[in-house]
């Protein structure tokens, strides 16, 4: 159980920090951003780079590959974001195959630069575990929960305590009243795409550090983003962190109590994302609020 509940909390900060881009992308633009796998693969490939030619530990490399990727972000929707972001309810198929078509342009300049084959960062600890509660865990995934817990941290200090998460804030619920209000919603935009882009660097530098990587990186991890943010209501934070949890723990359930081959897993996170999306499309939020109402009128 103690070792369940460990790996759990270890793969939940994971993920987390996998899904936040997409769900604050969604959140200001409505922009499902398929390109969200390219990104994190070419983290991997940067933090790669930065160990293999300068001799930087890939998690000090996080303080580059932060800012370099929420530039990219920010030129990104200046050259597509802009011109697909969508105002509605609904994501428009325009910024679906766009984005999409940006994910298969990162893929092949990956090939380009990198060739197709397999890579991998080992360092001195890669190898290395310390015992928690009687369990031993690898140093790499103490460390990546580590940077997970303050990339949570970070975000609600910036969405609850600056004027910055205030307009993000504001533009997510109800991007008119944020106009009415001058706030530059064309700016959070901006900025919105380049802290999604940021945290999918920040991902997949971490996860170079766990599994080797081709430019192919990144597809099943993105169906967990997708999985996480739906369980998490699409917009909240503490709802992401939440239903990253949710999935980590049917996993490792799954994977010590069940004869299911932890090769399924993927098809546990479309299994869940089915249930969501039919039984509680509104994430669990909407799930819990719904049962509050039912209490309220009994």
């Amino acid at each position: 159980m103690t070792s369940v509940l460990l790996n759990t909390l270890l793969a939940a900060g994971l993920y987390a920090t996998m899904a936040y881009g997409l769900a604050i992308i969604y959140g200001v633009m409505r922009i499902i951003n398929l390109a969200h796998a390219g990104v994190m693969m070419l983290g991997a490939y940067v933090a790669f780079a930065l160990f293999t030619r300068f001799a930087l530990d890939p998690f000090v490399s996080l303080v580059v590959v932060a800012p370099l990727f929420f530039l990219f972000g920010v030129v990104l929707y200046a050259a597509i974001g802009r011109r697909v972001a969508g105002a509605g309810a609904t994501p428009s198929i325009e910024s679906l195959l766009v984005l999409f078509g940006v994910w298969l342009v990162l893929q092949n300049f990956a090939y380009v630069i990198w060739t197709g084959d397999t890579q991998s960062i080992l360092t001195a600890y890669t190898m290395k575990s310390i015992k928690v509660l009687g369990v031993r865990l690898g140093v790499p995934s103490v460390f990546v929960f580590l940077a997970s817990v303050a990339s949570l941290v970070f975000l609600n200090v910036l969405l609850k305590r600056t004027y910055l998460g205030k307009a993000i804030r504001a533009v997510t619920q109800n991007r008119d009243a944020a106009l009415l209000y001058g706030v530059n919603a064309n700016r959070i935009s901006a900025v919105a795409f380049g802290l999604g882009s940021a945290f999918a660097g920040v991902a997949g530098a971490m996860l170079a550090t766990l599994m080797a990587f081709t430019p192919d990186f990144g597809r099943s991890f993105l169906l967990k983003a997708f999985c996480i943010i739906v369980l998490g209501g699409m917009e909240s934070v503490t709802g992401v962190a939440v239903g990253a949890l949710v999935l980590a723990a049917l996993e490792n359930g799954l994977a010590a109590w069940t004869p299911v081959p932890t090769s399924l897993q993927d098809a546990v996170s479309f299994a869940l994302l089915f249930v969501a999306l039919v039984a509680f499309p509104q994430g669990l939020p909407g799930l819990f609020a719904r049962f509050e109402r039912r209490s309220a009128i009994r």
